[in-house]
């Protein structure tokens, strides 16, 4: 392949003529830390990087600065980074990379290493997992590294915010999910009235307003060209040639699966896993798999191994029942939570995967910032 002008072959691959490359061992210092995970303390002062994604707490630090942590072995083994600045604690099969010299920038460092790390350990063993990871696999990487220490910063700066928006995206997911939870629990149980609303709730039991059925084998069905999905406890899995039911309806697992409900305002087929509901009389679907969601499914289990439900049983389960136009009402509010919150959850996918995009242009100076 043609290497672009003002571009460099090298051990770390494709990078701008005016970038050098060194090993970690001459831009850092590499070694593990000392502690167990017997050492951790419940709401200690400082931060204690263990083998794993969670960063626990402890009320010692052995290490105040600039550092990258990596899991040493262990299932996070090439997939576990931390980057900190201040005072912690380490296990002591995590390493550690600081003391940074002045060819690079701490928080670059992270960026590369994390992104590359386990691509080059996956590529030093025959296996199709790493178990641990020796010192040399570090010490003996090969980082990129910009001329400057301000096209560094620059580079890191940029993925930084990125990661903020995200971070602030995925708050905002949590505290959205929260709130929409929050009003299930008042508006499906009547604790909160609509304004427009004051009748009384009744008491009844879903198989008043619904019917559970059961689904069927797709194997007749089943058709790459066809136009109706195929649902089972897990979603969709494949298309039909015609619909099972052409009606709203509400969906819950009969075996595995069984604490998902699902809700279809479109015509769907189902496999024999998964029970669909026909809606009795005026009452609305939407609502009533809003109060599916509320319900403690495995209470109602019935096998001792693989999860599954009986139709009659979900039939007999008492809720507190509106009119049908307050059900609609209350089914439109907790809807549009969802379209909101579905929004955000598809702005945070989109953010994901443009930070991906930068890091693969900016990491490798395809894309220059100075």
């Amino acid at each position: 392949m043609e290497l672009r002008t003002g571009y460099k072959q090298t051990e770390a691959g494709i990078i701008p003529e005016d970038w050098g490359i060194d090993f970690v061992e001459n831009i850092a210092h590499v070694t593990t830390g000392s502690k167990n995970t017997q050492d951790r303390v419940d709401d200690g002062e400082y931060p204690f990087f263990v083998r794993s994604q969670t960063i626990e707490r402890i009320n010692s630090y052995s290490f105040d600065g600039e550092a990258v942590l990596t899991a040493g072995d262990g299932v996070g083994t090439g997939k576990v980074f931390h980057y900190i600045n201040g005072k912690f604690d380490v296990h002591q099969r995590v390493y550690r990379i600081s003391n940074f010299t002045d060819k690079i920038n701490g928080f670059f460092f992270y960026l590369y290493f994390s992104t590359h790390f386990y691509s080059r350990i996956m590529q030093m063993t025959a296996k199709s997992s790493v178990d641990s990871v020796r010192r040399d696999m570090i010490t003996r990487m090969v980082i990129p590294l910009p001329p400057t220490r301000a096209e560094q910063l620059a580079i890191a700066t940029a993925l930084s915010d990125v990661d903020a928006l995200i971070d602030s995206l995925d708050r905002l997911i949590t505290k959205k999910k929260n709130l929409k939870q929050a009003a299930m629990q008042q508006l499906l149980t009547g604790q909160t009235r609509l304004m427009e609303f004051s009748g009384e709730w009744k008491m009844k039991r879903l198989g008043d307003v619904l019917t559970i059925c059961h689904g069927k084998s797709q194997r007749d069905v089943e058709d790459v060209n066809g136009a109706y999905p195929i649902l089972a406890s897990g979603g969709q899995i494949g298309v039909a040639r015609h619909p099972l039911y052409n009606k709203p309806s509400v969906l819950i697992g009969r075996k595995g699966t069984i604490n998902r409900p699902q809700y279809m305002d479109t015509p769907f087929w189902t496999v024999d896993t998964l029970f669909y509901s026909e809606i009795k009389g005026e009452n609305n679907a939407n609502f009533l798999y809003y109060c599916f969601c509320l319900i403690d499914w495995m209470q109602y289990n019935e096998a001792s191994g693989v999860p599954s439900l009986n139709a009659r049983t979900i039939e007999k389960i008492e809720f507190a029942c509106p009119a049908p136009k307050e059900q609609i009402a209350i089914a439109s509010i907790l809807s549009d939570m969802d379209s909101e919150l579905s929004k955000l959850v598809a702005r945070s996918e989109k953010t994901v995967l443009l930070k991906q995009g930068m890091m693969q242009e900016l990491l490798t100076g395809r894309t220059r910032l100075i």
